[in-house]
Order: structure tokens, then sequence, then C-alpha cells
């Protein structure tokens, strides 16, 4: 939040034209997002032109890799907060210690997850499968993506510190430096060409690393030569205790709410493997689609903390409820155009997974019931950053928790025992509509405590 504080002025977050302001905050970072979906799809969509169960593989090593990313973009969180308050505080040496404590810290979770990929990528395979070539598919692209996890961790560090001192330009250049390489080297190293070998999944988890290897080694070479606010040096270094509190306690809570759909994600596999690998691939391939309509959204989200938490240190109601409004009404406008499309054009959407007739089967009158959750979703998160921006952080957990893991997981597991695969999707529209009703209780109530009184 300090971060987008930062790069826009005081007076500006006061009193410049809501719409205008909400849609500048927001947009590089909405851009940044969809970026980052990017990366989601480009894997899975090259590798399904394999063979299905590929795409299935690749589905079941999803809640890892990206528990991976809700790890290291926590991490990021508590850092850029402690970072970006020295700088507003023109405390050098704190400023200091946060970037190399981060990088510190950055460099053990990679470690840990290291070791996981390295070792444990085939047991995590054998837990959802005893299909031998989805396990083969599976613990190949996970040895690579898991068991090199340096160039994610350090690319999603570097970037925070561009970030965390307004230089939002060169941490886009880096992220699409990386999502235009993956692309390239997934075609080139998947399928092989001239005298490239064809590696298959082998050749995806290769390129994700080389991808965001590039990424992390430019985002280096700009925090050396260009990101002046920070001095990286180890000499005199000593680990303090009471930065690295600071860091876990704004990313601790961060990366609990990223792990969420990991968990989720994992849940449903299990209980879609039941029925067929079939499913589960669909599965993999709409939570890929999906995300580039939810990260817009997310970027939606993080454009407005900063507005409101502003505002409300001014005091200034009437612009609090202007942006809300108008941020719902962005969200629920996405989120429409995402649902038309998914209603409209299912057999097309999965076209770009080579979706088998067996797959379209299961897929689209899935996918259509699905989508009617996002009607609902935008106005939850949207509603979840207005917890966050008032310094409400367990309101934003318990709507989390409760949609991702408390209300779908037990319902598409009671579901599944009606023995009717189609049954199970519902779980999505219940739960989003579950949620929905205790988004509106609590902002009901963050409204008499925290707006009506300005």
């Amino acid at each position: 939040m300090q971060q987008k504080i930062t790069s826009i002025s005081a007076n500006r977050m006061g009193t410049a034209p809501v719409g205008r302001l909400l849609f500048s905050v927001s947009a590089p970072i909405m851009l940044s997002m969809l970026v980052q979906a990017l990366y989601n799809v480009v894997d899975s969509a090259f590798v399904a032109r394999l063979n299905e169960e590929a795409l299935t593989a690749v589905s079941m090593a999803f809640p890892l890799l990206n528990l991976m990313i809700a790890v290291g973009a926590g991490l990021g969180v508590g850092i850029n907060a402690y970072l970006s308050r020295s700088l507003g505080e023109k405390n050098q040496a704190n400023a200091n210690a946060a970037a190399m404590h981060g990088l510190l810290v950055n460099w053990a979770a990679s470690l840990i997850f290291c070791a996981l990929g390295l070792f444990g990528s085939r047991a995590y395979m054998q837990m959802q499968t005893d299909n031998p070539l989805i396990i083969q598919y599976g613990s190949q692209y996970i040895f690579w993506v898991c068991g090199i996890p340096f160039g994610l961790f350090n690319q999603i560090i570097l970037e925070r510190f561009l970030q965390s001192t307004g230089k939002t330009v060169y941490s886009m250049i880096c992220q699409l430096t990386g999502a235009l390489l993956n692309i390239l080297l997934d075609y080139l190293l998947i399928f092989g060409f001239a005298f490239i070998p064809r590696l298959e999944v082998i050749g995806a988890g290769i390129a994700t690393v080389i991808a965001q290897f590039t990424a992390a080694l430019l985002a280096l070479y700009f925090n050396l030569r260009k990101n002046r606010e920070i001095r990286f040096s180890f000499k005199g270094f000593r680990l303090r205790i009471d930065v690295l509190r600071k860091i876990f306690s704004v990313s601790l809570p961060s990366i609990i709410l990223g792990s969420l759909g990991s968990v989720m994600v994992y849940g449903m596999n299990l209980i879609l493997i039941k029925y067929s690998e079939t499913a589960v691939a669909f599965f993999g391939a709409y939570i890929r689609l999906q995300s580039f309509v939810f990260m817009p959204i997310f970027g939606l989200n993080n454009g407005l903390v900063p507005i409101l938490a502003y505002n409300y240190g001014a005091r200034n109601r009437e612009r609090i409820i202007k942006t809300i409004k108008l941020a719902l009404a962005g969200a629920f406008g996405i989120m429409l155009i995402g649902f038309l499309m998914f209603e409209l054009f299912p057999a097309q959407l999965l076209g770009l997974y080579n979706a088998s007739e067996s797959l379209l089967e299961i897929g689209v009158p899935a996918m259509r019931i699905i989508a009617i959750h996002q009607l609902f979703a935008g106005i939850i998160i949207i509603m979840i950053a207005v917890y966050q921006a008032f310094g409400l952080g367990l309101p934003g957990l318990v709507v989390s928790f409760t949609r991702q893991i408390v209300l779908i997981l037990p319902a598409a597991y009671l579901l599944s025992l009606t023995g009717v695969l189609g049954n199970i999707w519902w779980c999505f529209p219940i739960a989003e509509i579950g949620t929905l009703t205790i988004s509106l209780l609590l902002f009901r109530w963050v409204y008499n405590q925290k707006i009506r009184g300005l």
C-alpha cells in the first residue's frame, strides 16, 4: 500500500477525479497481472497438444506451483511493506536491512521448494493418481519448475524492490521479457525445432525455468543500475530478529491467503479424479483460463486499497463511497464480460487446449455452470480490498477462507455423492452466493464502524 501512495502525490490522492485516479493506479497493476496469467496458460496450452495425460499432469502439478508463487509473492509483500515504510521515513539503514534480509528469506524459501521438487515430485503425483504416464509427466514438470525455483523467487523479490521505489516500468519490462521468452521456448523445447530435440513436458519445465532466470537477471541489472534508493551489500551485515519479525508479520497473512487457492484446487483434483482424468484436465484448463478474468480484478483491488486508505486518513467520506461504487461497477463489468465469454464460447476456449471429444463433452456444460460464480466473485474481491484499506485483515481472511475452503470443498464432496459428475460444478455458484452474503454482512459492519461517522 505504501508503495502506491509514494508513487502518487498526496494532493492527487485527495483531489483528482476518482474514476481517472482509480484507473491510473490500477491499470499498470492489471496489465502486470495479465502477464502473470499468461505464464499459467502458455505451458498448459502447449503441453495439451502432446496428449490429454500431459494436460492432466500439469493440472495436478498446478497447486504446488501456485503455492510457490503464493509464498514468493507473500514474502515480497512483507519485504516491500517494510522497505517502503523505511524509505518513507528516510531511514536508509532500515531500507538496506529490509532488502538484504528479504534476499536471505527468499533464498531460504527457494531451498525448501528445491528439496521438495528434487526429492518429492513423484510422491506428490502418486498421492493423486496411479496412472504411470501422468505420474511420469507430472514428476518431470515438477522436478524442473519446483526443483529449480531460484529464478522465480529472485524474479519476484527483485521486481518488488523496483516497485517499492516507484520503478514499475522496469518491473513490467522484466515480466514481459520472461513471458515472451517462455512462449518462444515452450514451442521450441516441447516440440523440437531444427537441432533442438523434442523434450515434451520436460521442455515445458526447462522453458519456464530459463524464462524465470532471465527475468530475474534483468531485474537484478535494473536494481543495480537504476535503483539508487537501495544499496545491496552484505558488508557489515548482521541478522536482525526485529527486521524478520516485521517482514513476517505482513508476509504470513498474505502467504496464507495466496495458498488457499492451492488447497482448493488440490482438494478438487482429489474429488474429480474419482470420476475421470479428463475431469481433472478440464478443471486445470478452466482455472488457467479464468485467471484472465480474475487477474484484472486483483489489479483493481490493489489499486483501490491505497486510494481508500488515503481518503480514510483524510476523513473524506464522499470520496471513499464514490471510489467503492466505481470499483464495484468496474469489477462487475469485467466479470460480466468473462461470464459471457465462458457461456457463449466454451468450446472455442477449450480449443486452446486441443480438447478431445471427451474433454468437450465434460467441459462445455461444466464451464457454463462454473462461470455463474463470476457474477458474484468480483464484488467479493472488492469487498476484501475495502476491509484491507481500513486495516481490517481478519474479515478479509475470513471471507477468503470461507470462499476457497469452507464452502467449495464440502459442497463439491457432498455433490459428488450423487454419483453425477455434472452436479459437482454447482459447488462454485453455491459457495460464491454464500460468501457474497457473508461479505455484505461484514461490509455493513465495516461501514458502520469506519465510514458512517466520517
